[in-house]
Formats: C-alpha cells, structure tokens, sequence
C-alpha cells in the first residue's frame, strides 16, 4: 500500500494538531504508510498545490465550509468530508484514521 496523505483543516490548524498524533500513531500500529497533517481553512489551498493529497477531513468547527473545499478539490478527486463530532471530540485518532482510509479509493 503507497502512502496516504490525509488533510485535516481547522479554523486555525492547532486543536487538530493533537488529533493528527493520534491518527499518526494509530497509522504505525497498523503498518500505514501515512503523511497526515493539519492546516487552517485559509493555508488549505496553498498545501492542495504543493501536496498530493489523498483525502481532505473537515474538523466540525468548519464544516460549513464542506461545499467551497468539494468544489476545489472536485477536479482532483479528492474526497472531502466532516470529521465526526464524537470522534473529533474524543479525539479517537483510530476512528478518523479508518474514516479517512475509507475514503481512499
């Protein structure tokens, strides 16, 4: 399996931060190959023209902005979707790294 690189984007790109550990750590535990990182809503595009990006996860606080980052990414390909509340709550690492390896087409 080739490396997956996943996007999560927050307002300000530091409450996700710990939330990116977590995925990281679950990614080793599983042999995944990842390059997960975390940016605010507005250094987004500038690291979808410098990254292959494989699956682009909204933290709640933004999620309202679900419908500009699908019409950004659309000729790309790139999956967009809403972290879980619960998950991003919890900060169940494992859960949103499934999540997003799902996405992966």
């Amino acid at each position: 399996m080739s490396k997956k690189t996943i996007m999560l984007v927050c307002s300000a790109g530091m409450s996700t931060s710990l939330l990116v550990t977590k995925m990281q750590k679950a990614a080793e535990e599983k042999g995944i190959e990842t390059d997960i990182f975390a940016v605010s809503a507005s250094e987004a595009d500038t690291h979808l023209a410098e990254k292959d990006v494989n699956v682009l996860l909204l933290g709640p606080q933004v999620r309202f902005m679900k419908d500009q980052f699908d019409k950004k990414v659309a000729d790309k390909g790139i999956p967009v979707d809403v972290i879980n509340m619960a998950d991003y709550g919890t900060m169940n690492g494992e859960k949103v790294l499934d999540t997003a390896l799902g996405m992966i087409k």
